[in-house]
């Protein structure tokens, strides 16, 4: 029998673009420091019309139309999110009727900060690999939200990746996964509260780096793998530094993750982040080439796969569908005042 894998992918990038130098001179900081800080040079806006479920429903789509399958085969749909427009209804269920499924589907909403959609793209494998759905499909989908004035406003962004796994017509195979997940108090947002808080401490180690680290070695470890398997390494994105950092940690060379770094062009879109890179790796990569993938969830956890590029990776990269490439090279600035007003954080009183 066939390994399950992935058969298609997509990706959503918002094409309104705000300045990290806008953003900085708003607020007094020194825009040189603050992009040296980050290593994020813009991040992408969602547009007035736009939200987490319509930017998951255009990355499914886009997914759909590079599988090449008819959507009724998708047995299970994942929505990873932290930034749902409804407090109460799940994106799963819309995309559900958006993209043309069948109503006999497994649809979940996943929250896991934002390792979330890496968590449904679990689910989805077990489900496939168990016999039980054909395809299963997982969205990682955020207008991710920054404080006003606070660090996390020049990194949060918005964007949508989506992946489909099955058996037949798989682009890249699954080898290897394995998870790293602790209690670690990074990053949080109590109800009702406007934006998330975190532990200024916490955020680098013991959350990003001992999870990240701790995934990706203890997958290697296990499994028999070494940092010169992989021809890419993804891992997840909250600012230019830290992946590079984390990589730095383990040996790998910079080089193989750079095709994989969106970041510093569009910021970090939280459940997106990992998905997004991964996506554009996908994008580039050749038949025999063994990718690690390694998303994070502030909490704080990480998994951990390795995929393997099949020969059919040609074909999915010529079916037409934007690229992630094509995305960030298609965008239209903004200025703070406009950016304020896109992301409905003007408020007004009565």
């Amino acid at each position: 029998m066939s390994r399950v894998g992935v058969v298609g992918w997509g990706a959503y990038i918002p094409k309104y673009r705000i300045r990290t130098e806008e953003v900085a001179r708003i607020w007094g900081d020194d825009p040189l420091r603050i992009v040296d800080v980050y290593l994020v040079d813009e991040k992408s806006v969602e547009g007035l019309d736009e939200d987490a479920v319509t930017i998951a429903v255009e990355a499914a789509r886009r997914a759909i139309r590079r599988a090449g399958i008819d959507p009724r085969r998708i047995g299970a749909v994942y929505a990873g999110t932290e930034s749902k427009p409804y407090a109460v209804k799940p994106i799963s269920s819309i995309l559900v009727d958006a993209l043309g499924l069948s109503n006999n589907v497994f649809a979940v909403d996943m929250e896991f900060a934002c390792k979330a959609g890496s968590e449904g793209l679990v689910a989805a494998i077990g489900l496939v690999d168990s016999g039980r759905v054909e395809y299963g499909m997982t969205v990682g989908t955020d207008t991710s939200q920054g404080e006003p004035g606070e660090h996390l406003e020049y990194s949060a962004s918005s964007g949508g990746a989506a992946l489909i796994v099955g058996r037949d017509g798989v682009a890249a195979e699954l080898e290897a996964m394995y998870s790293f997940v602790s209690d670690t108090p990074d990053f949080w947002r109590r109800e009702g509260s406007p934006y998330p808080m975190h532990g200024e401490g916490f955020t680098g180690e013991p959350a990003y780096f001992r999870h990240i680290v701790g995934a990706a070695k203890g997958l290697m470890e296990k499994y028999g793998y070494k940092p010169s398997d992989f021809a890419y390494v993804v891992f997840h994105q909250p600012n230019g530094r830290f992946p590079v950092r984390a990589a730095s940690m383990l040996n790998i060379p910079i080089e193989k993750i750079k095709p994989g770094i969106v970041v510093t062009h569009i910021g970090n879109t939280y459940n997106a982040s990992a998905l997004m890179g991964f996506a554009k790796v996908l994008e580039v990569a050749k038949p025999g080439d063994k990718i690690l993938l390694v998303p994070f969830g502030s909490g704080a956890g990480s998994n951990a796969f390795v995929f393997t590029v099949t020969d059919l990776i040609t074909e999915r990269q010529k079916t037409g569908v934007p690229t992630v490439e094509e995305m960030l090279r298609d965008k239209i600035y903004v200025d703070y005042a406009q950016y304020l007003k896109m992301r409905k954080m003007i408020k007004l009183f009565e």
